[in-house]
């Protein structure tokens, strides 16, 4: 883990989930997901979009050419681990597609500008990921 990550999720633990620099005042999650190939729990900081009882995230890793690995390992392990503010939630996380994600991604888009950005840099289709709640 790098040490912006690592500052951003101390941060977010000793705050109940605020966090300032880069993230203050937008929504951020803390999501642990399994690696797809070594099978570790990853601890990742991760700007959301509240969807009714759905928390849903953004592929965007700033407009690179590659998906972030958080998003590999959801693929390969929907079963994830999110906490939000002070409150630890088990989530299955769903890929979105067409309209849905369509209209998720704007959503942020019109949120958050810099999404659109995010989108403009790449050439890939930025995945959207529904975390929903389990039991």
């Amino acid at each position: 883990m790098n040490d912006f990550n690592r500052g951003v999720i101390d941060e977010f633990r000793a705050n109940e989930g605020r966090v300032g620099g880069p993230f203050e005042g937008a929504p951020v999650l803390l999501l642990t997901s399994t690696g797809a190939k070594s099978g570790e729990r990853r601890t990742t900081p991760v700007m959301y979009l509240p969807d009714g009882e759905r928390m849903v995230i953004f592929a965007s890793r700033g407009g690179s050419p590659t998906n972030p690995a958080w998003y590999h390992n959801l693929r390969a392990n929907p079963a994830a681990t999110v906490e939000v503010g002070p409150e630890t939630v088990d989530v299955n996380a769903v890929i979105t597609a067409g309209e849905e994600r369509e209209r998720l991604f704007s959503q942020q888009s019109e949120l958050y500008p810099q999404f659109a950005d995010y989108a403009r840099k790449t050439t890939r289709e930025i995945p959207v990921v529904a975390l929903e709640r389990r039991g």
